[in-house]
């Protein structure tokens, strides 16, 4: 079972990834282009990631504005379809 800390951490590293690579999941989640079950799904994605490690490592190394999301993380694809909605 997940754990309410765990969530969070997760909820971190997703909102890391998403502003690496140049988005803003509030701003994306005011206009529209993001639901609510849309984030949760994706903190629940990022849970059963097994590269916690390499993410927080990417992560370290900065901001990627317009970049793809590393291969390994499990919402690459989310990600990479909100950078294309601002393009």
């Amino acid at each position: 079972m997940t754990t309410q800390a765990e969530l969070k951490k997760h909820a971190e590293l997703f909102d890391r990834m998403a502003a690496a690579v140049g988005l803003d999941l509030e701003q994306d989640a005011v206009e529209g282009n993001l639901r609510f079950d849309e984030i949760a799904e994706a903190v629940l994605r990022c849970t059963r990631c097994g590269g916690v490690g390499a993410c927080q490592k990417w992560l370290a190394e900065g901001p990627r504005p317009g970049a793809d999301a590393p291969d390994f993380c499990r919402n690459r694809d989310l990600l990479a379809y909100l950078n294309e909605q601002h393009g």
